[in-house]
């Protein structure tokens, strides 16, 4: 072989591990195969500048990647990807998105070239019946994806699949959605959350961004929350409208929160919530993420 056929084989070697990926998977959905059990994670993602930044949560990131099975694929629930209806992105190859504004030019050049996979959406598709799934080709993978995955798989080679949000739906919508996956977690799929609890921006101390400190109300919600994760009293997490003011402005919005109650959702009886990077930012945010299995 010449030194030129060389190259080009070269340059070609992980577009080719990644449709050899891609294919395994596919085999492994329509075989039926079940693997180990996989856990599930939610994961505060916070601000995307953590995607280049070298801080404790990264490293709890990076961390928790380093103790998981290496996953076939990953199925990620983002709060920035929000429709009416439910979909699942099923391009071959995601585009990075950088759906935010007024960051350094170094966070908008990060790419994270994670192959999709098609498999994999539409095995999400026939898990699900509460709803009609849709096949997205447009979308990719936004911050809320790729900001922490790239932490627990900095090679980009492990599938990565995004179902969005209905904005439309009840909190107890998403949360018996969320069941109809559980299937996945018996093939090697690593089920994604990623959001905060306690997320809101317009009380946010911009002044203090590097300091761990809660407001009084949003100490208040996140202890009842970490308490309920804790001791597996999910209704009360489902129902975060009826908890008082202190939930109302932790949870001005339920974008961010909805990818907890889809982690929690697949939670079995036996299964222990281990919560890691847990502490405040910025007085209105928390960090705090869960590990499930």
């Amino acid at each position: 072989m010449n030194r030129k056929n060389f190259l080009k084989l070269m340059a070609l070697a992980p577009l080719t591990a990644a449709a050899m990926k891609i294919n395994e998977l596919s085999k492994l959905f329509e075989a039926g195969t079940n693997s180990e059990k996989m856990p599930v994670l939610f994961l505060g993602h916070g601000s995307p500048m953590n995607a280049i930044e070298e801080n404790e949560f990264v490293a709890g990131f990076r961390e928790m990647g380093n103790q998981l099975q290496k996953p076939d694929a990953v199925l990620c629930i983002s709060a920035h990807w929000e429709t009416r209806g439910t979909y699942v992105t099923a391009m071959p190859k995601p585009r990075t998105i950088h759906d935010f504004g007024g960051f350094p030019r170094e966070l908008f050049e990060v790419q994270y070239p994670a192959p999709g996979s098609p498999a994999l959406a539409e095995e999400t598709r026939r898990l699900i019946t509460a709803t009609e799934v849709g096949m997205d080709h447009n979308w990719g993978l936004d911050h809320g994806a790729w900001s922490v995955i790239k932490h627990l798989y900095p090679d980009a080679d492990v599938p990565v699949v995004q179902m969005s949000i209905d904005y439309s739906k009840p909190a107890s919508y998403h949360y018996e959605l969320a069941g109809q996956l559980r299937a996945l977690r018996n093939k090697n799929v690593l089920i994604v959350g990623s959001g905060n609890m306690v997320h809101n921006l317009r009380m946010v101390d911009w002044r203090r961004l590097n300091e761990t400190f809660a407001f009084d109300w949003a100490q208040e919600a996140d202890t009842k929350m970490r308490a309920w994760i804790r001791s597996g009293n999910h209704e009360s997490l489902i129902d975060f409208r009826s908890q008082g003011r202190a939930f109302d402005l932790a949870i001005p919005t339920p974008e961010h929160y909805l990818p907890l109650l889809y982690v929690l959702a697949l939670q079995d009886k036996n299964e222990e919530a281990v919560l890691f990077n847990d502490k405040p930012v910025a007085g209105a945010l928390t960090m705090t993420s869960v590990k499930i299995g």
